[in-house]
């Protein structure tokens, strides 16, 4: 039987001759936020961004109708308000002063990261998988972990800062590092070990509540979820199903049968390097505990998550999908690939066509 999952996408609203994040009014924002028939809009930690998110699904067949159908809307009512919605991870220029969306909660997180807040125009992909055992759900995030360096080397999509080339694969990834929870989670010994460290961080006062952990992969404290963090907003709707059905697949398969390092630093650093170079770097790869350029540790991936992929009915997509990366680049590279060849008219014409079909 399939397992349940769920994807968040967010959104970078943008000026669409400028391509410079704009934020929307009150008004703009409630005519478009709320449950869509099976997915729901919602206001983001700035008035610039929105989020996109599915109801649970079993199939990747129903995930992609669900995103499709958003992207779409969305489009339309940016379109409509002279903006455009960017599947983005970071702008391609930031003004360097965001507004935060009017909440209690943001205004919690806003007052914690202080002058961070300033640039901190980020936007990921969640992917949520349903666990419902609470120790399980442990044990997953303990295996998943090991590969979030090869998962964001494949998925990064946030190249520019500041109108140029940040020389990063996922600059939104370099952006995050300054929370004080974020990257690859420690492993955990088991559930209350996790609920401990968590309970830990807000005592500090590093976090306002378990909702503001900005690890890499973490469990939810709302469902019965492994939520996997790591991915760069994408491109495409078939970039976002690839990153799922990975990330589905990774979290029910067994631990590899030789596990790599379960020190944070050393996956950490790999991230870095993942950030950086996207497809081109090199990686720790989990069923050897070594270094391996990027393709290597992508197919021992592949190989160590080939029966569930199977079982879920996701390996030919994610093989195909894959190869495509292989040939096209990752949604970075597309994007760089992009401006080069047209400048911001070329990105704009990317950004439009990842919103209204592939």
């Amino acid at each position: 039987m399939s397992a349940r999952f769920g994807i968040e996408e967010e959104f970078v609203v943008l000026d669409r001759e400028t391509l410079a994040p704009i934020g929307m009014d009150h008004g703009a924002r409630e005519r478009i936020t709320g449950r869509l028939g099976g997915g729901e809009v919602m206001p983001e930690y700035l008035t610039c961004q929105l989020e996109c998110a599915t109801a649970p699904v079993q199939n990747r067949a129903d995930a992609a109708e669900q995103l499709r159908r958003m992207r779409a809307l969305l489009a339309a009512h940016a379109a409509g308000e002279g903006a455009l919605a960017a599947p983005s991870a970071t702008p391609f220029i930031a003004p360097g002063e965001f507004v935060v969306s009017p909440s209690t909660h943001y205004d919690e997180v806003a007052d914690q990261l202080a002058a961070i807040t300033r640039d901190h125009e980020v936007n990921g992909l969640h992917v949520h998988v349903e666990v419902p055992d609470d120790e399980e759900r442990v044990r997953a995030l303990n295996r998943v972990r090991e590969w979030l360096p090869t998962l964001l080397a494949l998925t990064g999509n946030g190249p520019y800062a500041h109108g140029r080339n940040s020389g990063f694969a996922s600059w939104r990834s370099i952006l995050i590092r300054r929370l004080p929870s974020s990257w690859c989670p420690p492993a955990f010994h088991d559930f209350d070990d996790y609920t401990e460290r968590v309970d830990r961080l807000v005592a500090l006062g590093a976090i306002g509540d378990a909702a503001s952990i900005a690890w890499a992969a973490r469990l939810s404290r709302r469902f019965p979820t492994v939520e996997v963090r790591v991915f760069d907003a994408q491109l495409t709707p078939d970039d976002s199903l690839f990153a799922a059905a990975l990330s589905r697949a990774l979290i029910l398969s067994d631990a590899p049968d030789t596990v790599g390092p379960s020190d944070p630093d050393a996956i950490d650093a790999s991230m870095w390097t993942a950030a950086r170079r996207g497809t081109h770097a090199r990686v720790i790869d989990p069923t050897t505990g070594e270094a391996a350029p990027l393709w290597e540790a992508a197919a021992a991936m592949i190989a160590h998550a080939r029966p569930v992929l199977a079982e879920q009915g996701d390996e030919e997509f994610v093989t195909a999908h894959l190869e495509r990366i292989r040939v096209d680049g990752t949604g970075a590279e597309r994007q760089e690939r992009a401006y080069v060849r047209d400048g911001v008219d070329g990105l704009r014409d990317l950004y439009l066509s990842g919103m209204t079909g592939d």
